[in-house]
């Protein structure tokens, strides 16, 4: 018995229309009949009553199409779990992070992670944070790391999905300085002139943050967006290069804040604390996965 049959009879049985259910069966209706046909030698009984018009089940058809939704139902759900399966019994850890966080915190952290408890082996993807949530929706990692601010919540379901804060960072707007050491652009809101936005594309989970929490005061401060890139990272270069304001993490520019190569071009009230966050699914994971987890949680009660 060909598994593709299950298929064809089930679309015949829904429309009971040879012509249609070929059709949405991607083929011919001389090739997509002797499916059927073949499917009903298999059987040794006819399942569709080709007297009427449409075509209706025999009393083996209405059984059979419990059978045949059973079936497909039940290899559907076979790589689940076998990932479940395999999970269950790896040690190795699937994390997906946003790039910055991937760059600056991530390694830090682990070490010190690794210094009150054992880390196994870790596979990382680095991606922006619609592309990290997907994963984790999709049950292809079992970790997220991430910046998230308390009113801007992550688009993971609370029912399935708890976090730990492990770190917080700051987002501050930046500006190359001047050869005096001033900001070549401030967000100062007497200014009358368009101050130059290098600013993040909505797949930015940092610009879902600055948008949320600031975009009314950059309108109100005359901030005009001149580049836009979804990594935190290529903003830096171009804020680096004197090509405006770029509001970023203070994780990724400490080394160019303490030598004045950027710049604070707002001030304190510009500044925007946010968290670091961990997130995991509810459900229990492999040994490794939950051992993991257990040290995550009580470091981040001794910070």
């Amino acid at each position: 018995m060909n598994f593709t049959w299950l298929n064809d009879f089930l679309t015949l049985a829904a429309s009971g229309n040879f012509s249609r259910a070929a059709r949405d069966c991607h083929m011919t209706q001389p090739a997509f009949s002797r499916r059927i046909r073949a499917l009903e030698t298999w059987l040794g009984v006819d399942l569709f009553d080709r007297s009427t018009h449409p075509v209706t089940l025999t009393d083996a058809g209405e059984w059979f199409r419990g059978v045949a939704e059973e079936i497909t139902a039940r290899v559907a759900r076979v790589p689940d779990e076998a990932r479940a399966v395999a999970d269950a019994s790896s040690s190795t850890l699937r994390f997906v992070a946003t790039h910055a966080l991937s760059l600056t915190f991530l390694p830090t952290w682990l070490r010190g992670l690794e210094s009150q408890a054992p880390v196994g082996p870790i596979q990382l993807v680095s991606d922006v944070m619609p592309q990290c949530e997907a994963l984790m929706l999709q049950g292809r990692a079992q970790f997220m790391l991430c910046h998230a601010h308390p009113h801007l919540p992550v688009r993971l379901p609370d029912t399935d999905f708890t976090s730990c804060e492990v770190g917080t960072d700051v987002l501050i707007p930046v500006v190359a300085a001047t050869n005096q050491g001033k900001p070549r652009h401030t967000l100062s809101r007497r200014s009358r002139a368009r101050v130059p936005l290098l600013a993040y594309t909505p797949e930015s989970g940092l610009g879902r943050i600055v948008r949320d929490q600031r975009q009314s005061a950059l309108d109100a401060a005359g901030a005009d967006p001149v580049f836009t890139a979804h990594l935190a990272t290529v903003l830096k270069s171009m804020a680096l290069d004197g090509r405006g304001i770029a509001w970023l993490p203070q994780s990724l520019m400490q080394e160019e804040l303490a030598s004045g190569r950027l710049v604070d071009a707002g001030g304190p009230d510009w500044h925007l604390p946010i968290a670091i966050r961990l997130f995991r699914h509810r459900a229990a994971g492999a040994a490794s996965a939950e051992a993991f987890w257990r040290a995550v949680v009580a470091r981040s009660a001794s910070r």
